[in-house]
């Protein structure tokens, strides 16, 4: 059972390897929410998450038997980082499943860290099955990143720290991926206060815990597709879905592109790089119906590639007007591309792209596509730029983004 007194034990043993992260207050997000918001930065961590809370206790607690076979576990990255990095200061070998997909960053940092590295299944659950399979073909001792009751207590240990330096916190959003970090929070904070409302957050593409609780039972989704990789999660842990149930008050989901607009957010106005999974709480700020609320928002962690980043901020980007591009017809005459580019230059519109087709009408006299990819200060100067297009008498059409500049 998860108690007081393995809290307590467990936040001695991870303040001997964490970071203190302490809480950051966001002025942006509070005037934008009507709320006090306050961020929690794991990933300011050693690993970049705070995985390595759940994994060093765990393996505080394993027998020296236990110690001695091995360790090995699966995971999408930051339980990875989190078991090699502990692993290597208990001076024990370990193995690491991670999925095909996993983000070479996390992959390579894995490694770095002394284990060894095993790419299998393109989910977690594949891998971690593998896992399974490995423990017992060659005697290795599992730990599981979620479903263990240790792992959830050594997570747990944010919620010591969050009222601690916040006694009158009111609400605590937390990431749900399998719902160890949620199990240990959740259960210590309410038995430090009662009365502080815990808010889990996933995927909506990777909800098992929203459907587990609405069946009353733990249910595995059919498949999951979300950004969020660190809570690609297909059924949450069954020794901990009592706790979720019990100490949870609800459960927000959220669409991969408020991810893209919460990463924007997070760069522009506090300079944090915070990867998908942990956005999700940033993201959920915006759905909370309350006002005048003490809110922490733990962020997981942020170690996303810089291949995954540069595709985050250019989706963003077309997210928020920012770029768009924008397909006129005129004549196939020379001057008449000089003639679009002077009502462009007049209201401030930068060009990126352009993409001249002259085959878009078997008379070329009378029409020729072109299309535009220009960068705006946002949607109202791409309005104003596309109002000049149409009084300069150039018809203009938005050409919707498929996640590149141009269809």
């Amino acid at each position: 059972m998860l108690t007081l007194e393995k809290f307590e034990e467990a936040t001695e043993e991870v303040n001997k390897v964490t970071l203190e992260t302490k809480l950051v207050y966001s002025e942006y997000f509070s005037g934008l929410t009507g709320n006090k918001v306050y961020f929690k930065p794991e990933n300011m961590q050693y690993t970049g998450a705070y995985k390595v809370r759940g994994a060093y206790y765990k393996i505080s607690t394993l027998t020296e038997e236990e110690k001695s076979k091995g360790l090995i576990t699966a995971s999408a990255g930051n339980h990875a980082q989190g078991v090699a990095y502990a692993a290597k200061l208990a001076g024990i070998p370990a193995t690491i499943v991670m999925p095909t997909t996993t983000p070479l960053m996390k992959v390579n940092r894995t490694k770095g860290y002394g284990a060894t590295v095993i790419l299998e299944g393109d989910v977690f659950d594949e891998a971690c099955d593998y896992a399974y399979k490995l423990a017992e073909e060659q005697g290795l001792t599992f730990v599981h990143p979620f479903n263990d009751l240790d792992v959830a207590t050594g997570q747990g240990t944010i919620a010591m720290e969050i009222i601690k330096e916040l006694p009158t916190v009111d609400y605590i959003l937390v990431p749900i991926g399998g719902g160890g970090l949620c199990t240990g929070v959740a259960t210590l904070a309410k038995m430090l206060n009662p009365k502080i409302k815990i808010i889990g957050v996933e995927p909506a593409g990777a909800n098992c815990m929203q459907e587990s609780l609405r069946q009353a039972k733990v249910v595995s989704l059919k498949d999951v597709n979300t950004i969020a990789d660190g809570t690609a999660v297909k059924c949450p842990g069954d020794k901990l879905f009592p706790y979720i149930q019990e100490n949870v008050d609800d459960i927000i989901t959220i669409e991969d592109s408020e991810l893209i607009v919460a990463f924007l957010d997070m760069v522009e106005n506090h300079k944090m790089i915070i990867e998908n999974s942990g956005l999700l709480t940033v993201a959920a700020l915006k759905h909370m119906n309350v006002e005048k609320k003490k809110i922490v928002s733990i962020l997981s962690g942020g170690n996303m590639d810089v291949i995954t980043m540069a595709s985050i901020v250019q989706h963003g980007l077309i997210l928020r007007d920012r770029i768009f591009t924008v397909s006129v017809l005129l004549p196939d005459k020379p001057g008449e591309l000089a003639k679009v580019s002077s009502v462009l230059a007049k209201e401030q519109g930068n060009v990126i792209k352009l993409e001249h087709n002259q085959f878009i009408s078997i008379n070329r006299n009378a029409a020729v596509e072109l299309r535009i990819t220009l960068e705006a200060f946002g949607t109202d100067h791409k309005n104003t730029i596309m109002k000049a297009l149409t009084e300069a008498g150039y018809r203009p059409r938005l050409v919707k983004s498929k996640g590149t500049y141009l269809e």
